[in-house]
């Protein structure tokens, strides 16, 4: 599909500096971020693969994929902007347009695009989720348990990476359709200006597209947490245990829809760590750390007994 759509683009630039048409230039410039969208992608998957054990990913290797789409989302955003300068600048500066030979190319590019975005539609990217199963570490010592439990419930289905590469088939798709439109619109009607317009046209929303998901990609990297909520339901959900009290709660994304929780429970009468596990489960975390001290004066009280 890559050698496909790179062969494409070459066509669709080529074409578009020979016929004079903007449109048909933008699809092939957006082609070429298609192109590297899609490297770049299988380059994230098969980084995450190769790396899914390695002990210096603490939390697992879902970070790379949303690092892949920022990335993509980025160049995204660069070859708009390009599209939208040339073509104010074609639209107050007109030039001579082939339409006989550029339209062809340009339904030609949209049926490549709609075959890319079928096969991305149909890739099932769980095949990319890799598990990483952690031992649970128990202290003897009642008056302090520490124990680190790490669950795998959550299903990947905010994959970036996944997401930039249909983001730009599809963007593909649009841009295509804008100049197929805008050169029948030109040989027909002799509606010249409308080339240009529909290279901006598309730039705009290609750029909307690109800013989406930059900024949730970038929520990803800088691991914030925008669920209020999801932390108000945890922390309900463990206070309704015994006299539990949550002193510490931190809950935050990991990639590729995982979210991984540290907790610390404080209570007179703490029981296993696999009850508050139990109790968890339905909000599936990825990684789960629970921390349980033993409070001799209850959950609200000043004093906690330390660890020996």
């Amino acid at each position: 599909m890559v050698l496909l759509t790179f062969g494409m683009m070459v066509l669709e630039v080529v074409g578009g500096y020979v016929t004079g048409s903007m449109a048909l230039l933008a699809d092939g410039w957006h082609m070429a971020t298609h192109v590297g969208a899609l490297g770049l992608a299988s380059v994230a998957y098969a980084l995450s693969r190769r790396f899914s054990e390695h002990r210096a990913f603490a939390f697992g290797t879902g970070k790379i994929q949303a690092l892949a789409g920022y990335t993509s989302a980025v160049a995204l955003g660069l070859v708009a902007l390009v599209m939208i300068v040339e073509g104010l600048s074609r639209l107050f500066r007109p030039v001579s347009i082939d339409f006989a030979t550029s339209l062809p190319v340009a339904v030609l590019g949209l049926v490549v695009n709609l075959a890319s975005v079928r096969l991305l539609h149909v890739h099932d990217e769980h095949d990319h989720d890799h598990d990483h199963d952690h031992d649970a570490h128990d202290h003897d010592d009642p008056a302090h348990e520490h124990t680190h439990d790490h669950d795998h419930h959550a299903p990947a289905h905010h994959d970036h990476n996944h997401r930039a590469a249909l983001l730009h088939v599809v963007a593909d798709a649009l841009t295509s359709v804008l100049a197929i439109v805008s050169l029948l619109a030109g040989r027909v009607w002799g509606v010249t200006w409308l080339d240009p317009l529909m290279g901006i046209v598309g730039g705009v929303v290609i750029i909307n597209w690109g800013v989406s998901l930059c900024k949730h990609a970038a929520l990803d990297l800088l691991d914030v947490e925008l669920s209020p909520e999801l932390e108000d339901s945890i922390r309900s959900t463990l206070e309704r245990v015994d006299d539990v009290r949550v002193s510490d709660l931190h809950v935050w994304s990991i990639g590729r829809g995982l979210r991984s929780c540290i907790v610390t429970l404080i209570s007179s009468t703490p029981r296993e760590s696999a009850d508050y596990r139990e109790r968890l489960a339905p909000f599936g975390l990825a990684h789960l750390t629970v921390e349980v001290r033993r409070c001799s004066d209850g959950p609200h009280g000043p004093q906690v007994a330390a660890a020996r």
